[in-house]
């Protein structure tokens, strides 16, 4: 369940010499900075079109990764020290079934595109990584991704730790929540929050049980065992061993409750849902990816979706030849613009609306995302309405007599919540 390394070096050497791949290679200076329009516009989304003509089409996706990181990536007088640690979150998922790998290829970030990032980065100059990742440690090479990291030199983590290790902070870090909910400390595998390191998420565009799994929950990834079960409910909150029980909010019952009972008041679509990760599983789920979203740093927040993917985020679905690739620095109104462009209102969805009203975000209206085609390493200002929409059916809190897969798509009246 794997691809080998003679496929990845074929296209490697296919693709040499990598200066006549998008823009130049640039030589590297002290320092490197994401590009100074993105770091200017915070708020904004910007959209790649890419050009891949197969989904198993390799030599033209790492050829992308690479133009991606030499036109956003650029050297710097001043900026983030190329001696910096740069910790690099793709989104990696295993697969559950039987199916022929290319039925499932959508199921995480594409590995070509990942290498051709690593590759525009080591260009200028850069020379430590590190891939972390807290879930299914067996299947970090469905795809080739150990393969990836073993030949570029990327350090890996042991996902692993027993309750001794949380006592002793073995190889974690622990960031206290701002303004907690659930969690009010959270431990995240080493280098994160560490000063000499810098941040860059790049997700996959598919749908998933929490609606989407975009770059906010790719994040979860970082979170070390089992503090990352941020989807069971209850169980993961009041049912936590006891060596997390003090790393809880003290009133999180309340506070919890309180959120959903004005969101069942205010009569939200899906709060009547029946399904197994039903209304009080995604509210909680939205409040663990709060708290971990005060935690990050997030150098850039990118979605890879040069295909995306429809179904459960796992084993069902079937992907989508898209050729997109969406990137920011906020990674919510990020979110917000891919949860559209598959096909949902992000109006309906639980995460966007308690950011907002936790003041992580100050809209979840999309329409209010300024969006900019970034069109050869060039930012050209666009209308959400010209990109075309790929509908990317979820399981996301069904409602009776809907099909289990779905679009969260109804109507929402942006105008009538100001708050």
């Amino acid at each position: 369940m794997k691809i080998c390394r003679r496929q990845f070096f074929a296209t490697a050497a296919a693709l040499a010499p990598y200066q006549l791949i998008g823009a130049p290679s640039r030589q590297p200076k002290a320092h490197f900075a994401v590009h100074p329009f993105v770091e200017a516009n915070p708020k904004a989304v910007f959209i790649k079109r890419t050009r891949v003509p197969r989904k198993m089409d390799e030599a033209a996706k790492l050829k992308e990764g690479i133009a991606f990181a030499r036109e956003v990536f650029v050297p710097a007088d001043s900026g983030i020290p190329i001696s910096h640690r740069i910790i690099l979150k793709p989104n990696f998922t295993s697969v559950r079934n039987k199916r022929p790998n290319e039925e499932n290829w959508g199921t995480g970030t594409d590995p070509q595109f990942y290498e051709g990032i690593l590759i525009g980065l080591k260009e200028l100059g850069l020379k430590k990584f590190h891939f972390l990742e807290a879930n299914n440690f067996h299947t970090w090479n469905y795809r080739g991704l150990a393969d990836i990291n073993d030949r570029h030199g990327v350090e890996v983590n042991e996902p692993d730790r027993r309750a001794r290790n949380f006592r002793d902070s073995y190889e974690m870090n622990w960031t206290k929540v701002p303004d907690p909910v659930v969690y009010t400390s959270i431990p995240h595998y080493a280098p994160v929050n560490e000063p000499d390191t810098w941040l860059l998420n790049i997700a996959k565009w598919k749908s998933h049980g929490m609606c989407m799994t975009l770059s906010t929950k790719n994040e979860q990834g970082l979170v070390v065992k089992p503090y990352v079960r941020f989807c069971p409910g209850w169980q993961m909150v009041t049912g936590v061993p006891d060596f997390m029980k003090e790393n809880i909010h003290p009133e999180v019952e309340r506070r919890v409750n309180s959120f959903f009972d004005r969101h069942v008041s205010m009569n939200y679509a899906r709060y009547q849902s029946k399904d197994t990760l039903g209304p009080i599983h995604q509210e909680i789920w939205a409040h663990k990816t709060c708290d971990n979203a005060q935690t990050l740093r997030t150098g850039l927040a990118v979605i890879e979706g040069i295909y995306g993917r429809d179904g459960d985020g796992f084993g069902v679905g079937t992907d989508h030849l898209t050729n997109l690739v969406m990137f920011g620095k906020d990674k919510l109104r990020l979110d917000m613009i891919g949860m559209y462009l598959g096909g949902h209102e992000p109006g309906n969805v639980n995460l966007f609306r308690i950011a907002k009203e936790r003041g992580l975000l100050d809209t979840f209206n999309p329409h209010e995302v300024p969006v900019y085609e970034w069109d050869e390493g060039k930012p050209v200002r666009r209308q959400l309405s010209s990109f075309q929409r790929t509908p990317l059916p979820t399981y996301y809190l069904s409602r009776d007599g809907e099909p289990k897969y779905h679009l969260v798509n109804e109507a929402f009246d942006y105008a009538k919540i100001k708050s």
